[in-house]
């Protein structure tokens, strides 16, 4: 796709005089051929004890995000062709699935995978639910049975059927009491008693009005409440108040001409939340209708509009309703009476892209690779030769070429991705293998030849990188242990593992390594850093571990100090020859970061640097890429932060008072990867949301205007 491409610009955002210092002009690569597609978000779980949400998407992937750690994207499991998932749960730490195919399965959270996954003999399953207790698992099943599943310390067994209905089990919910079950049908609710298994009320839920009569209603979802009111939403637009005890309708909300999808119901049972087909999130709360009134009932009182299509996934967490749906991103929607004041944690929040990098970039071929579940591609850059002003767009003398498409084998998708700095190796991993290529490009054809004897202990990877000389590709294999792997023109052979002296078993999701091949950084999700010496192959040092999970890190090419960015947006320099920090890291500290710069929503995801200045720290994160420039003075809370466009107005007497470390870039959209290549050019990777959007199907109700 070319349309969108001023390939080259010079971006006047990042031009100034080098004589004092600022970012200095970059030609840009503006590259907008990255069709990255997110999948819709079809069930959510929260873990209160451990705050992480677990989210999972249409493909069969799983997310893992850190609550407590500005939502940080801690864990992806990839997904698989033949994976359908269509509930989560949590029991304690342990995560389990349901879905279509009709089975469940367990993840183990440290090898990001499935632990194990069993045939229900139910046929498809709808949803899948735990007691508060956490001793039991029901699943809601087509073939009308809700089935019970005894949880034990390493899997999960079989142990009876409930009565089974006619038609097909769409919802569940567990009285908290763990004695009986509520359970959404076609048309109806049942009320389930555990111990002797049998159906002890129905519950008639009403057909729509007109035209819907004819059509069954779908009990989408069902919340049973610990004094035995059950509140269910469903096909005819209805979020319904039922008592439990006699089976009767207490109230009926009319909420949407469509489908309410999801309900979750918060910690103290005082408010319902209901996500409709329209993009609607509803809250209904157990308050007194008027302040004569003594008597509690459950009233509408707000709606949020975040989602532009259904809302498929629910949780009311203590600050926030979070929702996701086809739309593919996840908002958290802070209830602003649970903060005293407004803070950036009372601020809507969306996360669209995922906290790691799907672009790889060789920096000395001009060649990016780009990441997709089931294929990569691999692109060379277009040339100019034109020349122009700053944010001028320069003619092509050569376009951008997709040189491959490389499809994955089996099922399973790409969990990770490298390109080595020359372009001459490309590897990927899945769950249950890793595949290495040789690459060769003779002017305009690319040969690639696979590496067909990969050694045995190289399984799989969470995350893969090659030496900046391309003689060693690195693999996060498990237990947050290290493979060394040593390449050469045909073949590739096992060096080494290198082990962290922690004995975490987290998996590794950063890794760096130093342009003269000596160390290797290593991240892990229980926040530690592990530095190696790769010529003696072994651990050097451990960086103090600070309480917040690393989203990027780099080492640089000549100070060999590693920076590291955080998922709160705490930034450090740390000496790896001196195993202590940086008198800049220390100063940075002391001063602390600017507001501007914490209060940002989006992690950074990516660390360069630039060689031909060595004071130059290059990051990004999805809405600015910024230079840092060491030699600078840090701006303190009065500075002016995004101050770029004042300084072009300046005059050059005036300019260096208001000059400061920070140098910041909002020119491009929604950013996937910036890169300097080896030729001082600039690589922008941009997915503007719209993109995005475009490609999702039409919502099922489109507002026209003014009605």
């Amino acid at each position: 796709m070319y349309h969108l491409l001023p390939a080259h610009r010079r971006v006047t955002h990042i031009r100034g005089q080098y004589k004092y210092g600022t970012m200095g002009e970059f030609k840009v690569h503006r590259v907008r051929f990255f069709d990255y597609m997110p999948t819709a978000i079809r069930a959510m779980a929260f873990n209160g004890h451990t705050e992480r949400l677990a989210l999972a998407r249409m493909d069969g992937s799983v997310e893992i995000f850190n609550f407590t750690d500005h939502y940080f994207q801690e864990k992806v499991i990839p997904g698989k062709d033949s994976r359908s998932i269509e509930s989560l749960c949590w029991v304690g730490g342990r995560l389990f699935s349901a879905g279509l195919n009709g089975e469940i399965a367990e993840y183990d959270l440290e090898n990001l995978r499935p632990k194990y996954s069993l045939e229900a003999y139910g046929g498809p399953i709808w949803t899948i639910i735990s007691n508060t207790q956490g001793t039991h698992l029901a699943i809601g099943c087509e073939d009308g049975t809700v089935k019970l599943f005894e949880v034990l310390e390493e899997n999960i067994q079989f142990e009876r059927n409930l009565d089974r209905q006619k038609g097909r089990i769409i919802s569940l919910s567990w009285h908290p009491s763990g004695t009986q079950i509520a359970a959404g049908m076609m048309d109806m609710i049942r009320v389930f008693d555990v111990p002797t298994g049998h159906a002890v009320q129905r519950l008639l839920v009403d057909r729509g009005v007109g035209g819907s009569k004819s059509r069954e209603t779908v009990v989408w979802s069902v919340a049973f409440l610990s004094d035995h009111t059950v509140v269910s939403g469903d096909s005819a637009g209805k979020v319904q108040v039922w008592d439990g005890h006699t089976g009767t309708l207490v109230k009926t909300h009319l909420v949407t001409k469509w489908d309410v999808l999801a309900l979750s119901v918060s910690k103290d049972e005082t408010s319902v939340v209901a996500g409709t087909s329209e993009g609607t999130v509803i809250q209904f709360q157990f308050i007194a209708s008027t302040l004569q009134e003594q008597d509690k009932e459950w009233v509408r009182t707000r709606t949020f509009k975040n989602h532009t299509h259904d809302v498929r996934a629910l949780a009311e967490i203590e600050t926030a309703i979070v929702s996701g749906g086809m739309d593919t991103h996840l908002v958290v929607r802070p209830l602003l009476e649970k903060f005293d004041e407004k803070s950036h944690a009372s601020g809507l929040r969306k996360i669209h892209f995922p906290h790691r990098n799907l672009v790889s970039c060789a920096k000395k071929a001009g060649l990016l690779l780009f990441q997709f579940p089931g294929q990569l591609e691999l692109w060379r850059l277009g040339e100019s030769d034109g020349q122009g002003k700053p944010g001028d767009s320069l003619p092509l003398k050569r376009k951008p070429e997709k040189l491959l498409l490389l499809k994955r084998k089996g099922e399973d998708h790409i969990s990770c991705s490298a390109l080595s700095s020359c372009g001459g190796w490309l590897a990927y991993s899945t769950v249950s293998s890793v595949r290495l290529y040789r690459l060769q490009t003779d002017n305009n054809n690319i040969s690639i030849t696979k590496v067909s004897q990969l050694p045995k202990v190289l399984r799989s990877a969470h995350q893969l990188c090659f030496s900046s000389d391309s003689s060693k590709m690195f693999a996060a294999s498990s237990q947050s242990s290290v493979l060394v792997i040593a390449l050469n023109q045909s073949e590739c052979k096992y060096v080494h593992t290198l082990k962290p002296k922690s004995g975490s078993r987290q998996p590794i999701h950063l890794m760096t390594t130093s342009l003269n091949g000596k160390w290797l950084a290593a991240a892990n999700s229980d926040c530690e850093i592990h530095v190696y010496n790769l010529q003696k192959l072994k651990l050097h040092c451990i960086v103090p571990i600070y309480g917040s999970c690393p989203s990027a890190m780099g080492i640089h090419p000549t100070t060999n100090n590693l920076t590291m960015v955080h998922a709160d947006q705490q930034l450090f320099e740390y000496s790896i020859v001196e195993k202590q920090y940086t008198d800049w890291s220390r100063k940075l500290q002391k001063q602390g970061l600017h507001n501007v710069w914490l209060d940002r929503d989006t992690p950074v995801t990516h660390v360069t640097f630039n060689p031909k200045n060595p004071n130059q720290v290059l990051l990004y994160d999805m809405h600015m890429f910024c230079i840092i420039d060491q030699s600078l003075p840090l701006p303190d809370q009065k500075t002016q932060f995004y101050n770029q466009m004042t300084l072009r107005s300046l005059s050059e007497q005036e300019r260096p008072s208001h000059l400061h470390a920070f140098k910041i870039c909002k020119t491009f959209q929604d950013l996937l990867c910036v890169s300097l290549l080896d030729d001082q050019s600039l690589v922008v990777v941009e997915r503007p949301l719209l993109a995005i959007t475009s490609q999702l199907p039409a919502p099922v109700r489109q507002k026209k205007f003014a009605t």
